[in-house]
């Protein structure tokens, strides 16, 4: 079943209160984050509607507020499994936006196993990203970051993860959801009626 946009609002700012993983910040916080760097930086309004729900699927998966754990080397809980949220928003959200929102959102996680394979970028990721790459399948190969650059909007989503990535600074001031509720309208499809 679709989500409306008034379901999106709904989960970002109820279940998006929760932690965001280890990081210092909440998945609203982060999700703001990301799309005022979008916004920032200049980019179109769907690849900013596309960094504010990068991480819906985290406020979509089953047990998300519940994961399995294990211990980090620093002793810290950390996931034992991927939660694959990059699929999981897509079929609440197909319908009610278009590729360039989606593709950037189904994209993000391919987009940080890329840019693994470009020098220094490791050393960059949060020790809570580092442990979720080696669920998702580490850094491509070869032949995956070829194949990574050939999809549509694989541009679009190495941008999104660059603000992912610095989207995760405790108590930084953003426009709030309101604004970015009003961009998604922008970019929404207009909703088949049903047939008479």
């Amino acid at each position: 079943m679709a989500l409306t946009l008034d379901d999106i609002a709904q989960l970002l700012a109820g279940p998006g209160q929760r932690q965001y993983g280890h990081e210092a910040v909440n998945q609203l916080d982060h999700a703001l984050q990301c799309a005022a760097l979008a916004e920032e930086a200049g980019e179109t309004t769907e690849t900013v509607v596309a960094a504010l729900l990068h991480d819906l699927g985290h406020l979509l998966a089953p047990g998300s507020a519940q994961q399995e754990e294990e211990t980090s080397e620093e002793g810290e809980a950390m996931p034992a499994r991927d939660d694959l949220h990059q699929y999981i928003a897509l079929p609440f959200l197909h319908g009610l936006f278009p590729p360039g929102v989606l593709a950037p959102i189904r994209l993000h996680v391919e987009a940080k196993r890329y840019l693994c394979t470009q020098g220094g970028y490791w050393d960059t990721l949060s020790p809570a990203s580092k442990h979720s790459l080696v669920l998702q399948g580490g850094p491509h190969t070869q032949d995956e970051a070829n194949a990574f650059m050939r999809e549509p909007f694989a541009e679009e989503s190495l941008r999104v993860r660059r603000y992912d990535d610095l989207a995760k600074v405790k108590d930084k001031a953003t426009p709030p959801l309101a604004h970015y509720l009003r961009k998604m309208a922008q970019v929404a499809l207009p909703r088949q009626q049903p047939a008479p």
